[in-house]
């Protein structure tokens, strides 16, 4: 049982707390805020209830969060359980005619659904959609080799914009729709990035299941701007599953939006932390701070 000073003291830890937060909390109302939620940074009930109610909180205290969702791990299963084989090419998965009907359940359906539930259940009022609803992601075909993978080709982000008018939190869902009617998987990570960039974002905040950008060290970098990023990228510091983030960020960045964070999504917090403390989490990525910095250095 508590002591009477021991509840001062978390009371008093807590007003000093939202007193350091304020001018953050000033500093981003009104602000578009796009966050790509990986299928590894998903985990349980109780870091799917985490995160949803940090998104009601910043919906809450006038930041307009979008949420753009993958489901990796959810697609395997159901393929596997289907007797359907699952092949990548260059990391980006290859998406037949009958995958994609499976990708489109799982992405529109399931895990749409359950983010949209997680959130609703927080207070907030979240809706869920996918690229095809208003024409929200036009594609065009990535790579032959891909199948029915797209390639956002035009953006149209007013339904978020009414939305967000309405207090609402759209949850997207990354199938979009070709020319000709055509249904296409899109990867998570790019589809937040032509959100982010229709809607010229203060924050693109990619959720994974690491810490950051880490440097040759293992250490995470905390700044970067986007010559470091690619100067990481070419001596092949920055690789693997990496590189497509690494990438999304830099067009991003070239297209308008203010900064891009990676940062591991499993984190408790993580993005109260980022948007509200100086410490921020992850590595941020933008223009106007060049400097390469290992976190807790300096």
């Amino acid at each position: 049982m508590k002591t009477q000073l021991a509840m001062t003291r978390d009371y008093l830890a807590t007003a000093r707390t939202l007193s350091e937060a304020l001018p953050y909390l000033q500093r981003y109302t009104g602000a578009v805020v796009v966050i790509k939620f990986g299928g590894h940074a998903m985990g349980a009930e109780t870091e799917m209830e985490s995160f949803a109610r940090d998104i009601v909180l910043m919906r809450q205290v006038g930041v307009n969060p979008v949420i753009v969702h993958g489901g990796g791990p959810m697609i395997n299963d159901l393929l596997a359980r289907l007797g359907i084989a699952s092949r990548f090419v260059r990391g980006k998965r290859v998406t037949d005619a009958a995958s994609v009907e499976v990708v489109e359940m799982v992405l529109s359906g399931l895990v749409n659904k359950r983010i949209v539930q997680a959130i609703n259940a927080q207070g907030g009022k979240a809706v869920g959609l996918s690229g095809k609803d208003a024409s929200l992601i036009v594609c065009d075909p990535d790579d032959p080799e891909l199948g029915f993978v797209g390639r956002p080709s035009e953006v149209n982000p007013e339904v978020l914009r009414r939305l967000f008018e309405g207090g609402m939190i759209p949850v997207v869902a990354p199938v979009g729709a070709g020319r000709r009617g055509e249904t296409y998987n899109i990867n998570g990570d790019t589809a937040a990035g032509a959100i982010a960039a229709a809607l010229k974002a203060d924050r693109l905040l990619l959720l994974t299941d690491v810490a950051g950008v880490k440097n040759a060290a293992g250490e995470v970098l905390t700044q970067m701007s986007p010559a470091d990023v690619r100067a990481l990228i070419a001596e092949g510091t920055i690789a693997g599953g990496m590189i497509p983030k690494a990438e999304t960020a830099l067009a991003a960045l070239d297209a308008g939006v203010r900064a891009v964070v990676i940062l591991d999504g499993r984190a408790p917090n993580a993005c109260l932390l980022e948007l509200f403390t100086d410490h921020g989490a992850g590595s941020l990525i933008r223009s106007t701070e060049p400097r390469i910095k290992p976190r807790g250095a300096g």
